[in-house]
């Protein structure tokens, strides 16, 4: 098999990785690129790139470089698992990163632990994915509980939002981060007014809204991406709903502000990232994406940037690029990164990095509030 012949020829030839020659490894990238999700899949695919390309000027030093194999998991369980299936039978990749939903991330887990290929997810955040016994599988990620652990308390005393109406896309990520935040905004003294979903695709909301306006809340919060989140928050406003908007998804991205325009203003946003974070790393970053993108990072552009570090660090402490060696490095993980220093539980769940409440102000994300992720 070609795994085996690189395997050989990676342990023979530059065993240390040894600057004499450097070495191509691939690693295969999952994301969404097509669908409703598009917009932040690729984000995460630039930022991916961004972290490849710095890498490979150094290539000299560490004597490796690196190529992505990027397939389109359209945020779909069975697009994911094939794409998981190709990249690691076709393309021979000796390690992932994906898959972004959830739901498609949790599809691809069971492909990973048949073949035993590592697998690190930079955005997937439902609570119960490092839960699940998977020694393949490694997240740096925030999970929902932790971001509603952080910050239900400001939203319900700070921001006076004691009833509140939660509204989120029909996957194990919508559900999973309604019922985190429902879970702690009312141990925190909040009411559920009601709970709404709606699909991946969707462009009409005002029959839900309708029915979200006249329960009259303080609050709604809104677990959504780009797109469907844009379309949302712009329907409030022509529905005449003026509750108080929070939640998680995309929010503070600059895609997110362009689509939603006037709608954006005011809304507070749990995230991960933002590239208003004052960190020396985060400057770089920033700088670096800009001349590439000509625009500003969002949450999963740091994500794919995160994720790629990561694994690039493991495959060279691990001497050679084969899953098992690559596997056995990760949990040594000490990067440090725009948004702070990652390292992995022993079930592999990311921690030591901050998560940030934001406030959109005129298309810029403040940052009210931060909380560093730690061990659940």
């Amino acid at each position: 098999m070609k795994m085996t012949i690189l395997a050989a020829a990676l342990t023979a030839c530059c065993a240390a990785l040894s600057a004499h020659a450097a070495e191509t490894v691939k690693i295969g990238l999952i994301e969404p690129l097509t669908g409703s999700v598009a917009y932040n899949g690729v984000s995460a695919v630039n930022g991916a790139k961004i972290a490849v390309a710095e890498r490979n000027a150094k290539a000299g030093e560490n004597g490796v470089k690196y190529e992505l194999v990027v397939e389109d998991g359209q945020c779909q369980p069975s697009k994911t698992v094939s794409a998981a299936e190709k990249l690691i039978q076709k393309d021979q990749v000796p390690v992932i990163v994906g898959a972004f939903c959830s739901s498609a991330t949790i599809a691809a887990m069971s492909v990973i632990e048949k073949y035993q290929v590592p697998m690190v997810s930079g955005i997937s955040s439902k609570s119960d994915l490092t839960e699940r016994g998977n020694k393949w599988f490694f997240r740096s990620a925030e999970t929902d509980g932790l971001l509603a652990k952080a910050f239900a308390k400001i939203l319900v005393d700070q921001l006076k939002l004691k009833k509140i109406a939660y509204i989120g896309v029909n996957d194990d990520w919508g559900r999973g981060g309604i019922s985190e935040f429902s879970s702690q905004i009312e141990a925190a003294g909040g009411e559920t007014a009601m709970k709404l979903y709606f699909d991946h695709g969707a462009t009409d909301f005002y029959t839900l809204l309708t029915r979200v306006r006249a329960a009259k809340p303080d609050g709604v919060f809104v677990a959504a991406e780009t797109q469907d989140g844009s379309i949302l928050v712009k329907q409030m406003k022509e529905v005449g709903l003026e509750s108080q908007v929070f939640g998680v998804g995309s929010w503070a991205t600059a895609d997110f502000v362009k689509l939603a325009g006037e709608a954006a203003e005011g809304i507070h946003a749990a995230v991960p990232y933002a590239y208003t974070i004052d960190r020396p790393e985060n400057k770089v970053f920033v700088k670096e994406y800009q001349e590439a993108y000509n625009e500003l990072p969002g949450k999963y552009s740091a994500a794919g940037y995160n994720a790629l570090n990561i694994v690039m660090d493991a495959i060279e402490r691990a001497g050679e690029a084969t899953p098992q060696k690559i596997r056995d490095a990760l949990p040594a993980t000490d990067y440090k990164g725009p948004n702070g220093t990652f390292k992995f539980t022993d079930k592999g769940q990311g921690y030591g990095f901050d998560a940030v409440l934001v406030k959109l102000h005129e298309g810029a994300p403040q940052i009210v509030d931060r909380a560093t992720v730690t061990p659940e």
